[in-house]
This record gives structure tokens, C-alpha cells and sequence, in this order.
């Protein structure tokens, strides 16, 4: 994608403008971002995914005396005719991996690092409906469905800002309003992290949320540290060869802190190593258990093409790419392969190509490698032949 041209989606502004200017720093509103935009799915078809056994789903209902009751599901068939005429909120995870015309929404974002995508929430609420004032450490797009939302955002907030007591969600205890729109469909709205903000339906309204996967430092380090280890044998150990004696046996010298630095330091930038973990780390699957291969070999394999079958990725399944040294490494669904430079093309076309058959495949069924990595993808479960 041309990062100089503009884009209705972000109101006009090219994406080298939108980076610059707002990504991960203020929040930008835009009208119409996707014309005559209708929502992909009813609330009815919301609902019934919230009833599924691998779908995460919650219903957060306000209260006079409780505000904000949650609920997880999954729920019975009978939950939503029990609730109240207002003042509740459905929210259903990955949306994306269930419903393919919900998916091709992230298309929009191709100006983005597709790896960074989380997933696409959406939500159903009735009027008057919310979560609550709240910050995330993500960043997130609001695309409104259908009905009218209104959005109002804050204070820049962090971990030491105060909470109400609560035990399942986390609202802000002050929020401090700044600016506020009410969204109608096709309008969104760009949140960047930690910043407060509050959504209310004014009426019946769905809204799909975009969000970003950020991993934590924590997660990195203690993740890779964990990956890390699995390459160090036992006996590399911190080493004080050519110490000098010292004058007191019960103080830690800065000599011994600098040895210890240089030990992490000479692994911790493993630019091969942290690579590999950090393209897994991030290609790991929301839903796991939705990812099976099926065994197969070459012959039934490329019959299969022969014949006219046509693969796709696994909705679930998350794929991205890299190069190393001088190598390829393929990232998928959590798991890397190491490729000779003779593929790239054939990984450009595997993580992003919406299908693949004999006639895009062609050039790569002769090459060894290139047929054992689309047999072995297969197996894995990262890609799977279409039922249409």
C-alpha cells in the first residue's frame, strides 16, 4: 500500500500522516470512514454466536444499586429474554474468526502491520447501555454498525490511576471528560492506549472493535527469557575468571554486576533467536483448539489441486513472515519454519493471498521445499482446503 495516498478510512489523511500524527498518540474521529457501511451481522446473529461453547462472549448490565454486573458466557437461549429494556451491553470476542464478512473489515487496515491485529469485537447495546469509564493498553478502532453511540473521552490514565472496587471489571473512579461525538454508522473512532473513555448507546446500536495486540514488557521478558532458556546449556554459568581477591567476602562488587550484565546481554541479543521467538509469540492463535490439521501427503495433496480444490488460511490461524540473515522464516499459528531466500514470493502469497489453488501455486508445486512447506501448513492446520 502507496503510504502517501489518501485514505477515506482515516478521513482523508494519507497513512505516513495518520502514523505520524495520531497512531499511539490522540484520538482521531472519521465521519463516513466507510460509506453506506451496514453491519455485516444482526444482533440476533451477535446473539446466537454468544450462545457457542468457544466463543467468548459477556454481558455487562447496569444496576441502580451494582452498577456494571458481569456475566460471561457461554448463555442460554433464554438469557436475552430476560433482560431489562436498557441499560445492558453483549460483547462477543474475535468475531473475525467466525463470520468471514466480519474479517474482511481488517482488509481496511492494510496500512498496519497485519500481525499486530488482535481481533474484531463486536458489540450489541441497548440504549443506554455501556462499560463503564475505562482505558485500555491497546490501541482500538470504533466503527459503528448501526444505531448511534456516544463516545467521550479523558484523561490520559495508567496503572496507578484509581479504580472502583470491582471484581470483574475495571472502571475508572474519575473521569474527566474532554471531548465527546455521537457516532452514526460508518463513522469511527481511533483510540490510542491509555486513554480514558466511556461509550453510551442512545439507542439499539452495534459497535466493531478493531484492537491491537501489545504485549506487556512484562510478557516479553518473561516469554522470551522462557524461550531463551531452552538454548543455553547447564553449565554456561555466571563466571568471575581473573577476579581479584576481595577486602570484604559479604559485599556484592560492581565488578560482579557488570559480569552478570555482560552474561545477559550476550544472549539477549540473539537477534536470530529473538526474532524467532517474537514472530511465534506473535502469531500465536486466539483460539488454539480451533486449529487441526488433517494427515495428508504430497500425492493426495497436489491431486487434491489437480482436481480444482482451493486452499485458505484457517480463520484462526495467524501468519506473517521475515528474513533472517540470510534465509526466510515463516511464522505460523505460533510456530516457524527456516526457508531458503528462493521462496519469498511464495511467503508473501501464503500469509496473504485470500485463496490458493494450482494456478497461484503453480510455479512452486516443482520446487521440493517450496510443496513439502505447503503439505506441512496443511498438516499443521494453518491452512485448509474451502468447503465452497
Amino acid at each position: 500500500m502507496n503510504p502517501d495516498i489518501s485514505l477515506q478510512l482515516l478521513g482523508g489523511l494519507t497513512a505516513r500522516e495518520f502514523m505520524r500524527d495520531y497512531w499511539q498518540k490522540k484520538p482521531l474521529l472519521v465521519r463516513q470512514a466507510i460509506p453506506g457501511f451496514e453491519s455485516p451481522i444482526s444482533p440476533d446473529e451477535l446473539a446466537g454466536l454468544a450462545l457457542e461453547e468457544e466463543i467468548e462472549s459477556r454481558l455487562v448490565i447496569e444496576h441502580g444499586e451494582r452498577p456494571w454486573e458481569l456475566r460471561r458466557g457461554p448463555f442460554a437461549e433464554d438469557a436475552f429474554a430476560e433482560l431489562p429494556e436498557r441499560d445492558w451491553t453483549l460483547l462477543v470476542q474475535a468475531v473475525d474468526q467466525f463470520v468471514p464478512e466480519v474479517a474482511e473489515l481488517i482488509e481496511q487496515f492494510k496500512f498496519l502491520p497485519k500481525w499486530r491485529i488482535d481481533d474484531v469485537m463486536v458489540s450489541f447495546a441497548a440504549p443506554g447501555g455501556g462499560v463503564g469509564p475505562h482505558f485500555d493498553n491497546y490501541d482500538v478502532f470504533l466503527l459503528q454498525g448501526y444505531g448511534t453511540r456516544r463516545w467521550q473521552v479523558g484523561q490520559v490514565c495508567d496503572s496507578n490511576s484509581p479504580m472502583l472496587q470491582h471484581a470483574d471489571l475495571k472502571i475508572l473512579a474519575e473521569f474527566v471528560k474532554t471531548e465527546e461525538w455521537v457516532l452514526e454508522p460508518g463513522d469511527m473512532l481511533y483510540l490510542p492506549p491509555l486513554l480514558a473513555h466511556c461509550g453510551t448507546a442512545e439507542d439499539d446500536c452495534m459497535t466493531y472493535s478493531v484492537g491491537f495486540r501489545a504485549p506487556s514488557a512484562a510478557e516479553v521478558l518473561t516469554h522470551f527469557t522462557d524461550f531463551l532458556g531452552q538454548f543455553l546449556p547447564d553449565e554456561e554459568r555466571y563466571s568471575d575468571a581473573d577476579a581479584q581477591p576481595t577486602s570484604d567476602p559479604t559485599q556484592i562488587q560492581r565488578d560482579a554486576l557488570d559480569r552478570l550484565k555482560a552474561l545477559l546481554t550476550e544472549h539477549m541479543s540473539d537477534e536470530r533467536l529473538l526474532m524467532t521467538w517474537f514472530g511465534q509469540f506473535m502469531t500465536e492463535p486466539r483460539y488454539p483448539e480451533l486449529i487441526a490439521g488433517i494427515e495428508i501427503d504430497e500425492e493426495a495433496f497436489l491431486a487434491s489441486l489437480e482436481d480444482g480444490a482451493v486452499m485458505i488460511r484457517n480463520p484462526s490461524a495467524r501468519m506473517a513472515w521475515s528474513e533472517v540473515g540470510e534465509d526466510l522464516v515463516l511464522f505460523a499459528s505460533g510456530q516457524s519454519r527456516l526457508l531458503s531466500a528462493s521462496l519469498r514470493e511464495l511467503l508473501k502469497l501464503v500469509c496473504a493471498a485470500d485463496a490458493l489453488h494450482i494456478d497461484n501455486l503453480a510455479p512452486w508445486l516443482a520446487d521440493d521445499e517450496g510443496r513439502n512447506l505447503l503439505v506441512e501448513l496443511v498438516k499443521q492446520g494453518s491452512l485448509e482446503f474451502s468447503d465452497e
